[in-house]
């Protein structure tokens, strides 16, 4: 890992700002015993920058609160969504207006794996 950011402007020499190897999990993982990794799939997430193919970084410890990217089990099956506390009602919503809201207020099979921390994507 180099020491200096990259310029996105004029090219700069950066064999001098050379550290150390670059340990990914040392950036991206908080709490080690609590985090796990999948794949993205399907595109109701793509205005939150998550698209399909994605990797996901999930950590099981950040509390789930409103506003949170969060990957919930719903009927057997897992999803991405934004948690979404409105009027009493707490939501799994979208971030693409072509997917509906899933109300999950009452819902007594909706679990919560964790909130997700980071996207990895090509470009």
């Amino acid at each position: 890992m180099y020491l200096s950011s990259v310029q996105a402007g004029f090219p700069s020499p950066a064999e001098e700002y050379m550290d150390r190897p670059l340990d990914l999990h040392e950036h991206l993982v908080r709490h080690k015993s609590a985090t796990f990794f999948l794949r993205a799939s399907g595109q109701s997430m793509i205005n939150a920058g998550i698209f399909d193919g994605d990797l996901l970084v999930v950590d099981r410890i950040i509390p789930a609160t409103h506003n949170k990217v969060v990957i919930a089990e719903l009927d057997g099956e897992l999803t991405v969504k934004r948690l979404v506390r409105r009027n009493g009602r707490v939501l799994l919503a979208p971030e693409n207006p072509d997917y509906p809201e899933i109300d999950i207020t009452e819902d007594e099979y909706v679990h919560i794996w964790g909130v997700v921390t980071y996207v990895i994507h090509k470009l």
